[in-house]
């Protein structure tokens, strides 16, 4: 009897993994440890885990390697985190997400099927409400003009997962997660590449002259909603927002990693990028009533909290 989750070595799969280990559960993790970024990192996350879950190494794309594991293991329950990550990269190699993102999900929701589990929680992203003008972002609003690949997969995940949920009785829950940070954080993401830059003494790259607006939300938090909703997932198709709620402008990010390292970056400003969008904003009215979830951690809090993670890693 285990939980499989995927894309384990991944940032919020690590976390993930790491907190249902400690509810006592039973944990089978997958991860094809791409090379998309340090794939030290990934394997520092993995040996953090240790023999506290059973990993094994493969490609959800991969269809005859992910029946293998349902054969030879129970799996109760998925919790879906793998996927090519990056809205930037996206446009660069387009088909490695079709092939993890959309192939993968498929496997899984397949397998899913023909193995009577019922229970699917699957990451999302806030990339699928696209240009949306209408804030905050709501479970509610149309999100069919997807502005990059990577929000056009996510939103097709979305899509696939309706479709089983309606046909096989598989409870599936979505979660749009916005811009997640933490210890332990993705290194292609803005709050890494401001610390390596000021750890460095190079020069980080900001997008629009640094004028965007983010919900960024605690990798705690984050973790929080996906057991919520991994306890809570009986009501058929559903889709949640995971955010802060307070979107915070990524100047004020700047200044607060700034005073938490006592240095200055050296900052390369640059004009808005193909694919990006300016504000982020979560409404979690829907999440907070029905699955009894709030985030906690402030913006000043979890970026402390990284940076102490950041200087011990880098040590």
């Amino acid at each position: 009897m285990a939980i499989l989750v995927t894309g384990v070595a991944g940032f919020i799969g690590f976390h993930t993994a790491k907190k249902l280990v400690e509810m006592g559960e039973k944990v089978v993790g997958v991860d094809n440890l791409s090379e998309y970024y340090d794939v030290k990192l990934k394997s520092d996350r993995l040996n953090e885990l240790g023999d506290s879950i059973e990993f094994i190494k493969g490609d959800i794309s991969d269809y005859k390697f992910m029946e293998q594991i349902f054969d030879n293991h129970k799996i109760t329950s998925i919790v879906h985190l793998a996927a090519q990550a990056g809205v930037r990269y996206s446009l660069e190699n387009p088909f490695e997400y079709e092939k993890t993102n959309n192939l993968g999900t498929m496997n899984l929701f397949e397998l899913a099927k023909l193995n009577n589990v019922k229970n699917v929680v699957y990451a999302s992203s806030s990339s699928v409400y696209g240009g949306n003008t209408h804030f905050p972002f709501s479970v509610k609003d149309r999100v069919d003009n997807p502005i990059s690949v990577y929000a056009a997969t996510k939103k097709y995940n979305e899509l696939l997962a309706e479709s089983y949920s309606k046909l096989y009785g598989i409870n599936m829950t979505g979660l749009r997660f916005f811009t997640v940070y933490g210890p332990w954080g993705r290194p292609d993401m803005f709050m890494y590449k401001l610390l390596d830059a000021i750890n460095e003494g190079k020069s980080v790259d900001i997008y629009n002259n640094g004028d965007h607006i983010r919900d960024f939300t605690f990798i705690d938090d984050i973790v929080s909603g996906i057991i919520s909703s991994h306890k809570n997932n009986t009501n058929g198709s559903k889709i949640y927002n995971l955010g802060n709620n307070k979107p915070v402008e990524l100047m004020k990010v700047v200044e607060i990693i700034e005073n938490n390292m006592n240095k200055s970056a050296t900052k390369n400003y640059l004009p808005m990028q193909k694919g990006d969008v300016y504000k982020t904003y979560a409404d979690i009215s829907e999440t907070i009533s029905e699955l009894n979830w709030k985030p906690t951690t402030t913006i000043e809090e979890g970026i402390s909290k990284f940076v102490d993670w950041y200087k011990k890693y880098k040590k």
